[in-house]
């Protein structure tokens, strides 16, 4: 059979989905059709269905791919039948009943703390000054200033909301492991990849591999797209 052609790239928080224009140059000039949702993060039941708006306006299966709290997106909006596969890139890839709230409530001894700022009308910002060390710390200076001065608010209720059941249970999957995020464990993202039988690479980078290595990413997006069980 042939490989899907149709690639759904859905974004994290705190940030929006111009961040993946380098893995969508990538993509498009290797033939996929690409597809960018653009998430208000405001609830995961709101991501959800924008995100299945997008699926049901492809023309044939598609790779569904979330960074980050796009994860806990995929996870959820997966199991949409015109999904053949999913691949998370630093993601949180949650179980049934979990959220980002509960995957983050107990971090282990000595891991990074993400710098969250307390809440501000139910919406959640990273310091400033520590953005780039903690979310972009391979990105180039200017672009990780930018990527912090143009934070999108993340919402608390999309940090709570649970998943009903995970896609990954049916639909093959893939982890990308980013070894030098400090936003999501290095052990976590393992971890999680392991309980949803992923095929897992590795590559040394911060949480925004999407954007400092578009290559690396790209490349494991295709390897899904190849993939027909």
């Amino acid at each position: 059979m042939s490989s899907v052609k149709n690639i759904v790239l859905v974004h994290g928080g705190f940030v929006d989905g111009s961040g993946w224009q380098q893995v969508h140059r990538l993509l498009t000039r290797d033939g996929f059709n690409v597809r960018v949702v653009q998430n208000p993060t405001h609830s995961l039941e709101g991501d959800v269905a924008v995100t299945r708006q997008v699926l049901d306006a492809q023309d044939g299966p598609a790779v569904l791919v979330g960074h980050s709290y796009g994860g806990v997106v995929i996870t959820e909006a997966g199991r949409h039948e015109g999904v053949a596969a999913l691949v998370y890139i630093a993601a949180f890839a949650p179980d049934k009943d979990e959220s980002v709230s509960t995957l983050i409530a107990d971090p282990a001894p000595g891991a990074p703390v993400p710098p969250i700022l307390p809440p501000q009308d139910g919406f959640l910002f990273l310091d400033r000054e520590k953005f780039a060390a903690s979310f972009a710390g391979d990105v180039a200076p200017d672009e990780a200033r930018f990527m912090a001065d143009s934070q999108v608010p993340w919402g608390v209720e999309a940090l709570g909301g649970t998943v009903t059941e995970p896609a990954w249970r049916t639909k093959p999957s893939w982890y990308l492991v980013a070894t030098d995020d400090r936003m999501i464990p290095p052990p976590a993202q393992r971890a999680m990849a392991g309980r949803a039988g992923s095929t897992v690479s590795e590559t040394a980078a911060s949480h925004a591999v999407y954007v400092s290595q578009p290559e690396v990413v790209a490349e494991l997006i295709k390897q899904a797209a190849a993939h027909r069980a």
